[in-house]
């Protein structure tokens, strides 16, 4: 009882003469240790983002916005998930590609986000560019979530931009409208996607990279057992063909290099409205001839959509894919080729079939998904708002509506 008296009152004693210090506590973590202050880092400007390995995940630690539930904010490019997968004929899994993306993108900004050969920074230009977040897909009801899919998406694209929202653009009634890049989901999405875009532009002419053709007719891709069935990631392009949602004879494949049922499926892949560049041309003509033959297909002067499917890729760079097909390209190659469509005039783009699942624990898949988005948010930075569509000249300027100092989406 005497030593339990004696602790007490020593801890007592040196609780008192501590209270006598006149000290007060460190408030942490110290601002002056954090990154992302917004003041000019070494070099040519900008900001350089939080650590990368830390906080929620946005593309490419861009702002985030509740697009969806929350219209009050502007933007010009917007990154949107789809997570849908339950119409993949072998590899589930890509209902986590939009997350597993945005994981893969965290370290794009590090440096400031500035691309030398495309020598431009998407992360620090005219446009503000914000991540929307993911539209609420079921995975109970396949036509109910293409439904939400294709509603979602045109909510966001048919807003006014942040830049110049009441010159005349490209879209129907000649406004200009923002960006959309979906982060996918299998490829089925690409067909809510197309109707949206319809509702938007009319037919649209699509480059469609990919190691598969998905103009399938669906009695000979699923069977078709029912008409629901009949709508999968191997048959969206054949239906966007019959609901007219392609520009005739204007749409190009690259990357192809599928096996077939027959050599009837390139026919029906031509009265689909599409070209084909397959994947070993890049041994005869090289990038330079593949990028030609896209960019004479679809021209400088009208709106075009584009799809990327991450198994254009050779599962030796994005193993993380439901339908792997060697014999790809480099994640090299596909970027450079992408950087060489500069000044086509993409309204709207995809990345599909990533499904983190299968990855490497280096997260080689992710990244060769950002890396690529990166280099399309690029092509849409130079190419200038919307409303400046349908020169033909590649454009980095345009003015905001309104200046807002340090909101959200001020880039």
């Amino acid at each position: 009882m005497l030593l339990n008296t004696l602790c007490f009152i020593a801890c007592a004693a040196l609780a008192t003469a501590h209270a006598n210090h006149d000290q007060k506590p460190i408030a942490g973590p110290h601002k002056s240790l954090w990154y992302n202050t917004r003041r000019p880092i070494p070099g040519d400007g900008g900001t350089q983002a939080d650590s990368v390995f830390s906080g929620i995940s946005t593309f490419g630690r861009l702002p985030y916005w509740p697009c969806l539930t929350d219209d009050s904010e502007k933007y010009d490019i917007a990154f949107l998930g789809a997570p849908f997968d339950t119409a993949t004929s072998y590899r589930p899994g890509a209902r986590f590609g939009p997350n597993g993306i945005r994981q893969g993108s965290r370290r794009l900004n590090l440096y400031g986000g500035y691309n030398v050969p495309l020598d431009a920074n998407p992360f620090n230009s005219w446009a503000t560019v914000l991540d929307c977040g993911d539209i609420p897909v079921t995975s109970y009801d396949n036509a109910y979530a293409i439904q939400q899919i294709e509603e979602g998406h045109n909510s966001l694209l048919t807003r006014a931009p942040a830049t110049n929202a009441k010159e005349a653009g490209p879209a129907k009634d000649q406004k200009t409208l923002p960006r959309i890049i979906t982060l996918g989901g299998d490829h089925t999405i690409t067909l809510p996607l197309l109707r949206s875009v319809n509702k938007a532009y009319g037919p649209i002419s699509v480059i469609h990279f990919d190691s598969h053709l998905d103009t399938w007719r669906p009695k000979v891709f699923g069977g078709a057992p029912t008409p629901q069935a009949s709508v999968n990631h191997g048959t969206y392009f054949y239906h966007a063909h019959g609901e007219g949602l392609l520009a005739n004879d204007t749409n190009i494949h690259a990357g192809i290099r599928t096996t077939l049922s027959g050599l009837s499926d390139y026919d029906n892949d031509g009265y689909c409205g599409f070209e084909i560049v397959e994947a070993r041309e890049i041994d005869t003509i090289g990038m330079a001839g593949i990028i030609k033959k896209i960019r004479d297909r679809v021209g400088t002067e009208k709106p075009v959509y584009l799809s990327i499917d991450i198994d254009t890729l050779d599962p030796a760079f994005a193993p993380a894919t439901g339908t792997p097909e060697t014999g790809g390209w480099t994640t090299r190659e596909l970027r450079t080729i992408i950087r060489g469509l500069e000044g086509i005039n993409f309204v709207a783009a995809d990345i599909v079939e990533v499904a983190p699942a299968y990855d490497t624990n280096a997260e080689l898949t992710t990244m060769a998904a950002a890396d690529t988005l990166f280099e399309v948010m690029g092509l849409m930075v130079k190419r200038g708002p919307m409303s400046v569509m349908g020169t033909g000249e590649a454009r980095g300027d345009g003015e905001r509506d309104s200046v807002r100092g340090g909101g959200k989406g001020e880039l």
